[in-house]
């Protein structure tokens, strides 16, 4: 298997699997000090490479993975966001994050609309702007280790990166009870509710690069996906190999706690939850000290994500996301959890009840600039 490496010391590194049926394009995340979140750097760096090799016809399939085993990408830069609040006077544009966001979420898009087999090895953590890549790929592989979340509750975003999309499309009440509470999964319930097509363990990594390295890609690259798919299904793990999955053991729960038209009263019903199950109760605990904001916001998403198109609720997550920046709950989040850490965030609104409508509505208005996205 041969291969070109690009810059091992660059934050995305980039491959060339030279294959004797075809070529095969490899990018890796490259920081896993910082569990690969992504930075606005990676981004670029990724978003320039999967548009060269989406129309390189000499590229069969593109495979994305990460250095190191402890996550595949922790989320988005954070910390630099944070700065940019900081930095950003009452009444002025935040530029950074207008840039962040709108240069993301068109990375996230171009993966949901490749048009080639687009494998993501999904190994550890994967939350937030990692799950926004995995979700993207065509083929999403997760191991044994995949611990799947979106914890934007605790510090006052929401579930972005196509969340909205994605999370309004899943089975029931789940993604609703997924967003409002940012709940950790497994590999298991990934594989239940569509962000995961298959589980494979980790230790075979090396294995199922060579046979998809050494695959005789039909001459019709519409057979592709099916290819990669009967490859992939081939080294998955049996339901015996896998843990339980809490989402579907509490699928029935979750419904019943999501089931009214008042945000007020499903919030009301999970945080006041008594259950003697870990998850259930982690999860109800994160919501009743999580941002009302968010969990307005998450309520809103969640139904106008479910009929819109995938570039629309990019768009509109692209508005959601830097009012954030501009209304204060999300950089008051972000410092009592990771800046100061305190863990005592003193969010605008006490209750979901005390959101006005209008307050809501300002999330939903352009910044006051031409929108990044409005050629998706």
């Amino acid at each position: 298997m041969e291969s070109t490496v690009s810059d091992s010391k660059a934050l995305v590194t980039f491959e060339i699997l030279e294959g004797d049926h075809g070529r095969i394009g490899r990018a890796t995340l490259n920081a896993p000090k910082s569990l690969n979140s992504l930075s606005l750097e990676m981004i670029d760096l990724l978003e320039e490479q999967l548009a060269a090799w989406q129309t390189d016809n000499t590229i069969q399939a593109v495979w994305l993975d990460a250095n190191g085993d402890k996550a595949f990408c922790a989320g988005g830069d954070i910390v630099r966001l944070y700065q940019s609040m900081v930095d950003t006077s009452q009444g002025e544009r935040n530029r950074y994050a207008e840039a962040f966001f709108g240069r993301e979420y068109r990375l996230d898009h171009r993966l949901h609309t490749f048009g080639k087999p687009l494998i993501c090895w999904g190994n550890g953590i994967i939350m937030g702007g990692g799950l926004g890549l995995l979700a993207g790929a065509s083929h999403k592989v997760l191991t044994e280790t995949a611990r799947i979340a979106m914890p934007e509750i605790t510090i006052g975003l929401f579930p972005d990166v196509g969340g909205s999309y994605f999370l309004s499309r899943m089975p029931g009440k789940v993604g609703l009870f997924l967003g409002l509470t940012g709940a950790n999964i497994n590999v298991s319930d990934g594989l239940a509710i569509g962000l995961g097509d298959v589980a494979i363990a980790h230790e075979r990594k090396t294995a199922v690069m060579t046979a998809l390295n050494e695959l005789n890609w039909n001459d019709d690259a519409r057979h592709h996906d099916g290819q990669v798919s009967a490859l992939l299904a081939g080294f998955s793990l049996t339901a015996g190999d896998l843990p339980e999955s809490p989402v579907s053991q509490h699928r029935g729960e979750i419904d019943r706690l999501c089931d009214s038209d008042d945000p007020s009263y499903v919030v009301e019903a999970i945080t006041g939850l008594d259950s003697e199950d870990r998850w259930l109760s982690k999860a109800a605990a994160t919501l009743a000290k999580g941002c009302p904001q968010t969990a307005a916001l998450v309520w809103e998403n969640w139904h106008r994500g479910a009929d819109m198109t995938l570039a629309d609720v990019f768009r509109m997550e692209w508005r959601v996301a830097v009012q954030c920046t501009l209304h204060g709950d999300f950089q008051e989040g972000v410092r009592a959890l990771l800046i100061d850490k305190d863990g005592q965030p003193h969010f605008k609104h006490r209750s979901v009840a005390e959101i006005t409508p209008a307050y809501l509505a300002e999330f939903y208005q352009l910044p006051g600039v031409p929108d990044p996205l409005a050629d998706l």
